[in-house]
C-alpha cells in the first residue's frame, strides 16, 4: 500500500500519467462494444458469471472474445467506425510527450481494440500496457506480460505496472472507473475516479479527486510540473469522503 504523495514534490524525476482503457480513455466499454457486435450468443451469460464472481475477468474475457468469429481488421474497423477517445485525452498526452513526462495505457483489455482506437485519434504513440493478443487459424491466443509472478491466473496487474513507476521515483496520477483499477488506485499518489471506483475508493478513504474527462487531470498534471506541488495542492478539490486517509 502506498504512502499519499511519498514521490511528489521530490523533484527527481517527472510525474507519470497512467489511465485505464474502456469507460476511462474510451468513452464507451469497446469490449462490450465489440460483443455486443460479434460475440456469440453466451457471452452476457457469462458476463453474468463474472459478476457473481463464478469467472475471474480474465476468464470471462478469454471465454467472451475466443467465440468471436470476426478477425482483427474487421472488429479494429468497427471500433474505428464506433469508439471515442474521452475529450482533453489528446491534451493531456500532447502535454506530457512536450514535457517528455511518461504516460501510458493501462488495461486489462485486448491490445487489438485500444491500439486501433489510439490510432484512429492519431495517438499510435501512445505505450500500451494491456493484454497482448495473436491472431492465428486456431483463434485469439492471449499473453500477459505485466502480470505478478505468481498470480498469472489473474491476468495483468495494474498496481504492478504503478509500483515500477513509483519505484523508479515518479509521482503516478492515475485514473480508473471499476474495480479492475482499485488495486492501482491504492499505490497511486494522485488518483481520479469515477463510477464503481470512485464509489469503492469513498467507502475507503481512498483520497481522490472526481473524473468526468481529463481536463482536471491535465490542470492537476499541469500545476504539479510547475510548482513541484503535491496531490492535496492539485487544482481539482479532493472528494469530502477521501480527505480523511492519509497513510
Amino acid at each position: 500500500m502506498r504512502t499519499t504523495g511519498s514521490n511528489c514534490g521530490s523533484g527527481s524525476l517527472p510525474p507519470a500519467v497512467l489511465v485505464d482503457f474502456d469507460d476511462t480513455s474510451a468513452e464507451q466499454n469497446v469490449a462490450e462494444l465489440l460483443l455486443e457486435r460479434f460475440g456469440g450468443p453466451a457471452w452476457k451469460a457469462n458476463r453474468e458469471r463474472l459478476h457473481s464472481r463464478e469467472l475471474t475477468l480474465k476468464e470471462y474475457q478469454e471465454i467472451a472474445f475466443r467465440d468471436i468469429q470476426a478477425d482483427r481488421a474487421a472488429m479494429q474497423a468497427y471500433v474505428k467506425q464506433n469508439a471515442t477517445l474521452r475529450p482533453f485525452f489528446g491534451e493531456l498526452w500532447s502535454y506530457c510527450r512536450s514535457h517528455d513526462f511518461p504516460m501510458a495505457i493501462v488495461s486489462l483489455g485486448l491490445d487489438f481494440y485500444i491500439e486501433a482506437l489510439l490510432e484512429k485519434e492519431g495517438f499510435a504513440e501512445v505505450p500500451v500496457f494491456a493484454v497482448n493478443t495473436e491472431f492465428t487459424p486456431e483463434g485469439i491466443s492471449f499473453e500477459y506480460r505485466h502480470a505478478r509472478p505468481g498470480q498469472e491466473k489473474l491476468g495483468i496487474s495494474k498496481g504492478l505496472v504503478v509500483d515500477r513507476y513509483r519505484e523508479r521515483g515518479h509521482c503516478v496520477f492515475y485514473a480508473g472507473d471499476g474495480m479492475s483499477d482499485f488495486e492501482a488506485a491504492d499505490r497511486a499518489d494522485v488518483l481520479f475516479a469515477h463510477s464503481r471506483l470512485a464509489t469503492e475508493c469513498a467507502r475507503r478513504d481512498i483520497p481522490f479527486h472526481p473524473f468526468a474527462d481529463f481536463q482536471d487531470m491535465l490542470l492537476a498534471v499541469k500545476a504539479h510540473s510547475s510548482n513541484g506541488l503535491g496531490p492535496d495542492s492539485t487544482p481539482s478539490e479532493i472528494t469530502d469522503q477521501g480527505q480523511a486517509r492519509r497513510d
